[in-house]
């Protein structure tokens, strides 16, 4: 199973310089991603954003730039919010990334959990489902051939034009990222395209039966189950102890969680819902390596999910703690739950 980190890039939204306030949080980005790089991760992630409590407008140029000082580790968007975005484009930042990485680009498509990229880029959000299903079609298209000719309703058609440069990687890895919604699940696994899930509150579990959505709409639609890779996307965080990792985390989190909340006419979090979020059967995966570790361990057991994402750079947290939690997952908790996978197959009966 492939571990790995992903991002907003949060930055302060009272900041007066929000220049410098920036630069400062893209010099620290970088410097954690060449980190988890040199510890042994397998993939970082960075999402697109256009708000002020986020850096990450235009993960390609960070990954770019992020690529030029790495050497393993695979650099993936998570995600480019695709219906507000221009197929084309898209495909073509990322094929640059990808031979400036030697092929280590991928593409996280998603519809985006917040709007503000509607309006600021000229999309109605009355069109919001029929966005992403047109551009995909359309980003699958360029990624299948050097030639294109496609139409659509909300995008002037394509007649038979180049779409450049090629990537290294053919084809150019592309997940589809869903928030839970069943539909969104169904049309990964019908298109054979893998497919992460974020799980950001309740219990874990009740999301196990998306994986199986997802894996029946693929048989039904005639692709290979078995070539069919799953992400989970969850938060949490690595400290040397338990309890340092809670204390650390519980601050920036909740003041991310309770400043979405007002947005969205959530109920404040405080931190009885927060111990219970980080109990074995909640939804944050956090606690010192062993901890970490067994529970990344039990939750593939349970989804058969082939990459797990982490988020721990959530809201204001300290850049010397967010390096240390690399580090530790890295060093410690990568190789424990490579271990323990390992000594499950292993352990399983001949022919199973």
């Amino acid at each position: 199973m492939e571990l790995g980190l992903y991002t907003f890039a949060d930055v302060d939204p009272k900041a007066i310089d929000k220049g410098a306030e920036g630069r400062r949080r893209l010099a620290n980005l970088l410097e954690e991603i060449e980190l988890a790089d040199r510890v042994g991760l397998d993939v970082f992630g960075l999402g697109e954003h256009h708000r002020p409590d986020y850096a990450a407008s235009a993960p390609a140029m960070i990954l770019a730039a992020a690529a030029s000082r790495t050497s393993k580790i695979r650099l993936s968007s998570a995600v480019t919010v695709l219906s507000s975005d221009d197929p084309v484009r898209v495909f073509q930042q990322f094929s640059t990334l990808d031979l400036l990485s030697n092929g280590r680009a991928e593409i996280m498509a998603g519809r985006g959990s917040f709007i503000e990229s509607f309006p600021l880029f000229g999309q109605s959000l009355d069109d919001y489902d029929q966005l992403f299903s047109e551009k995909l079609d359309l980003l699958l298209a360029i990624r299948e051939s050097e030639k294109v000719t496609w139409s659509g309703e909300l995008r002037p058609p394509i007649d038979d034009r180049g779409v450049y440069p090629r990537p290294l990687q053919d084809p150019l890895p592309l997940w589809i990222a869903v928030g839970g919604t069943p539909q969104s699940v169904a049309r990964a696994g019908a298109l054979g395209l893998p497919m992460a899930l974020a799980i950001i509150g309740g219990e874990p579990r009740r999301f196990a039966p998306l994986f199986d959505l997802y894996r029946e709409a693929a048989r039904r639609a005639g692709q290979d189950v078995a070539k069919l890779k799953t992400s989970i996307n969850v938060h949490g965080f690595i400290a040397d102890t338990t309890e340092k990792a809670a204390d650390q985390f519980y601050g920036p989190q909740a003041e991310v969680m309770n400043r979405i909340g007002r947005e969205r006419g959530w109920g404040p979090t405080n931190r009885a819902h927060f111990d219970q979020a980080r109990s074995p059967t909640g939804n944050l995966f956090l606690g010192d390596p062993e901890t970490v570790a067994e529970k990344i361990v039990v939750h593939q057991k349970l989804f058969r999910n082939d990459r797990f994402l982490l988020q721990m750079a959530i809201g204001l947290m300290p850049h010397d703690q967010i390096m240390r939690g690399i580090e530790l997952y890295g060093t410690k908790v990568a190789p424990l739950v490579r271990e323990m996978l390992a000594e499950e197959r292993q352990s399983e009966p001949a022919g199973d």
